[in-house]
């Protein structure tokens, strides 16, 4: 199920619930049903590289439940926790 990540500005005052499901709303209003985008996991960062790309596979495959190993140039290695933990609460991981 395609899911994504929101990290929301701060001094957000809104409930991450419910900014989730209008992201999944707008989501479907958009571009249509065809996007089959029904989940929206807000958190606090989002892992990234030094030079500031962000870890698009290695979110995958940890979503996927897939083997994955440490990327080298991780800024900071927690986050990938963090991003496990919102899965599992979210429920999407066992």
């Amino acid at each position: 199920m395609p899911c994504g990540f929101i990290v929301l500005k701060a001094g957000v005052t809104r409930p991450p619930n419910e900014i989730e499901q209008e992201i999944v709303k707008l989501v479907r209003d958009r571009i249509g049903p065809v996007a089959a985008f029904k989940l929206a996991i807000t958190v606090a960062r989002l892992p990234k590289t030094r030079s500031g790309k962000i870890l698009r596979g290695t979110m995958k495959k940890i979503a996927d439940e897939q083997p994955w190993s440490m990327p080298a140039t991780i800024d900071d290695p927690v986050i990938l926790d963090e991003i496990g933990a919102a899965l599992k609460q979210h429920r999407v991981r066992a």
